[in-house]
């Protein structure tokens, strides 16, 4: 069976790799392994696995890690419902955090 993917494109989760001390918290802690460490440090593996708990970031010692627990998926499910974007959050990296997206305005 594959990766779980719970809605494409819409996690709101951002790594600062300048803050990033390369502890492996996240590692621990990420419950669909979001992340890996490779020679330069930490990066997102995969971002559509990511179901928005907050484990990362909560756990994060160095506040390197950022996601809005929940609302990625909440937000395009609404969306979705409302005709809007077409399932898309207007949270996602393409338009920002809390930016009003272009074609609907933001739910959340």
């Amino acid at each position: 069976m594959g990766s779980m993917i719970y809605l494409k494109d819409v996690a709101t989760l951002a790594l600062d790799s300048q803050k990033c001390t390369g502890c492996g918290m996240c590692l621990d802690v990420c419950p669909h392994g979001v992340f890996k460490m490779n020679g330069q440090g930490l990066q997102i593996a995969d971002r559509n696995a990511c179901m928005e708990c907050g484990a990362c970031s909560r756990n994060c010692p160095a506040g390197a890690i950022s996601v809005q627990s929940g609302v990625g998926c909440a937000a395009a499910v609404i969306n979705s419902m409302l005709g809007r974007n077409g399932g898309e959050c207007c949270c996602g990296p393409q338009t920002g955090q809390n930016q009003t997206a272009k074609s609907g305005g933001c739910c959340c």
